[in-house]
């Protein structure tokens, strides 16, 4: 796969990855299917077979979600200059790759995170400010249970498994009302799983 990239065909890279960084609601990987469609289904610059090992080994690697983007521009850069084998022009466009999908998916968003965060901070007295910070928070807290019932219930245990939601009630209660660190509480729902307990 040898895709000719024009500088009007990188400006579209950066700029779709820029769309891209202020959809990732759910982390970048929720635009994983977006991506695929880019840059393999439309512009043909990645193969799906690049396009699946760029994310399995950057979620098999420690490190950010967000490292299969730059494996992903890697690709692209690598194509571009004729695969690898091209030597230091194939590293070189490598390298631009992930530079430009990099800094488009987080300049966007790390960019509108700090100007409302700063925003925030320099407006917290606000009432209206105040009112969406309190207003925020059950939200959040809905959407965190939301999240666990989905996860519960396509295990098949949403409601049958009375020890588990005990478990888990107990659990947020310490945290609630105790400084007892998470990692305890991981380590023993850990020990009481290994022991067939819950």
């Amino acid at each position: 796969m040898n895709p000719t990239l024009t500088a009007a065909d990188w400006l579209a890279l950066l700029t779709h990855f820029m769309s891209l960084s202020l959809l990732a609601v759910g982390g970048v990987v929720s635009t994983a299917p977006d991506m695929h469609r880019y840059l393999v289904d439309g512009k043909h610059w990645l193969s799906d077979g690049q396009f699946a090992s760029s994310i399995a080994l950057a979620q098999a690697a420690p490190g950010p979600n967000l490292l299969f983007v730059a494996l992903l521009g890697w690709n692209v850069g690598i194509n571009a200059a004729g695969g690898v084998g091209s030597g230091a022009s194939a590293w070189a466009s490598g390298a631009f790759g992930v530079a430009l999908t990099m800094v488009g998916i987080m300049l966007p968003s790390t960019t509108l995170t700090f100007a409302a965060a700063r925003w925030g901070q320099q407006n917290r007295e606000l009432r209206a400010v105040r009112a969406f910070k309190q207003g925020l928070a059950p939200i959040v807290v809905a959407l965190l249970l939301a999240t666990g019932w989905i996860l519960a219930a396509g295990h098949g245990s949403s409601l049958q498994h009375g020890p588990l939601w005990l478990l888990t009630a107990l659990s947020a209660l310490l945290v609630w009302r105790t400084r007892l660190h998470l990692l305890w509480l991981l380590a023993a729902g850990g020990l009481l799983g290994w022991l067939g307990w819950v």
